[in-house]
């Protein structure tokens, strides 16, 4: 098992998928998931803002789809990717500007994303008979 607390080698990269279904109680079970991941691969300085940006991205797609989806998770040169996927094809509703946020009591998760993450995105899915969609974004560790 790596030391917590330590960066892990450039050249190491990893990628889990946690398949969760139309349940609000899997947006905390995304979150404690992500945070042993981080923590087991020595990611821990990542774990506060990644599970803020996991837990907003996993609440759009159980809140705004009806069918199951999954949280994704991938390591690579560096760089953190969250990505939701769900069942929904449908491009998500794009971010509330920033002065509008605090008048609102839902919908500013992907606004908050924006303003956290280092980069985001989505794009549609239909491959292998898969379709839907991920939302996603990005933390450099650098």
């Amino acid at each position: 098992m790596p030391e917590t607390g330590t960066e892990p080698p450039a050249a190491t990269s990893w990628e889990y998928c946690l398949y969760i279904p139309n349940d609000l109680r899997a947006v905390t079970i995304s979150r404690r998931t992500l945070r042993l991941i981080l923590t087991l691969h020595g990611l821990i300085r990542l774990v506060d803002v990644a599970e803020l940006l996991a837990a907003e991205l996993v609440s759009n797609a159980v809140r705004h789809t009806k069918g199951p989806a999954a949280l994704r998770v991938r390591w690579s040169a560096g760089v953190l990717r969250i990505g939701a996927w769900d069942a929904d094809p449908a491009p998500p509703e794009p971010p509330v500007p920033g002065e509008r946020t605090t008048e609102l009591e839902e919908g500013r998760g992907l606004a908050l994303v924006k303003a956290c993450a280092d980069l985001w995105g989505w794009q549609p899915l239909s491959r292998e008979g898969n379709r839907g969609k991920v939302v996603w974004c990005e933390l450099d560790a650098g």
